[in-house]
């Protein structure tokens, strides 16, 4: 099965990686692993003042924070993975992703507060339902 885990450094992302690692079903070599972390795009004007390359360098490094963790953990677990990084919406760009790359799963955490719309899951993984048509495990 070809797996796609989004994740953000949160402690959610460590609750979804606690649950797959007791899930021997979903955590092993017999599948394909890619980890998905979307960067909030820097506002227009700071992106002009800092330049592309100081920008590319920044986003490179805020994802960085975020994955590296993770692939050590796959690592650990015999879990070899493809690092994807986009900047924009993390909703928007998880859903696409999750379509456009040929998954047949996306595991997530889910944050699971705010309005009434949000009050089971969390504002991205609304929008990451809304995106995608992928069957998506969500961790709370």
């Amino acid at each position: 099965m070809n797996i796609l885990l989004a994740v953000d450094g949160s402690a959610y992302t460590k609750k979804m990686l606690a649950y797959l690692a007791t899930h021997e079903e979903l955590l092993g070599s017999t599948h394909e692993y890619s980890v998905i972390t979307v960067q909030a795009a820097l506002p227009p004007r700071a992106r002009a003042a800092l330049g592309k390359e100081a920008v590319n360098q920044y986003y490179a490094e805020e994802a960085d924070k975020v994955l590296n963790p993770v692939v050590k953990f796959l690592d650990r677990h015999g879990v070899k993975a493809k690092r994807i990084v986009k900047v924009g919406s993390a909703g928007e760009n998880i859903g696409k992703v999750a379509d456009e790359g040929g998954f047949q799963l996306l595991v997530m955490g889910s944050h699971g507060h705010g309005a009434l719309a949000t009050l089971v899951m969390g504002s991205v993984t609304t929008q990451v339902l809304a995106h995608s048509k992928v069957p998506v495990l969500i961790v709370r």
